[in-house]
């Protein structure tokens, strides 16, 4: 079984790594992902922060999992007034399919609730079944479904 810790700035090239396949994993669920080069994250930063917990998964010292969770404020009408954002949630290929990613989910959500924060949100592609399924299992439920016309020209 995987190991679960805090990613520290020393984690920072493989992270990088995984932030570049998270990217090409999702450019079939999403045309409009601008050409390489592109980031998502300032990993560096998110490691940084007082309000985000970022950890990694290691099986036999090779990390290869990751996510984190963020806290964040929700907007004027919504409440609770705070939520925890996750997100930059992978798990290496070979790894996949062992539990890994709800193991990472699980401790962030702990996280977040050690710090008196109940609303955990995150972002799936619609078209992306085996996350929405494996999100559905730890218990999240669909919400908003942010929809995008494209037009041609």
């Amino acid at each position: 079984m995987a190991i679960i810790r805090e990613a520290v700035l020393e984690d920072l090239p493989i992270l990088k790594t995984f932030e570049q396949e998270i990217i090409e994993f999702e450019r079939p669920f999403a045309s409009n992902i601008k050409k390489n080069p592109v980031t998502y994250y300032d990993l560096k930063e998110l490691i940084l922060q007082k309000d985000t917990h970022v950890l990694v998964a290691i099986i036999d010292e090779e990390i290869i999992g990751s996510g984190y969770a963020q806290i964040q404020n929700s907007k004027p009408y919504f409440k609770p007034e705070q939520f925890a954002y996750l997100g930059f949630m992978f798990v290496s290929p070979q790894h996949r399919g062992k539990g890994i990613n709800g193991e990472i989910t699980k401790k962030l959500i702990e996280w977040a609730k050690r710090r008196g924060i109940l609303e955990i949100q995150l972002d799936v592609y619609a078209k992306n079944e085996s996350a929405t399924n494996a999100y559905k299992k730890i218990g999240f439920q669909p919400d908003l479904l942010k929809m995008r016309l494209q037009n041609e020209g």
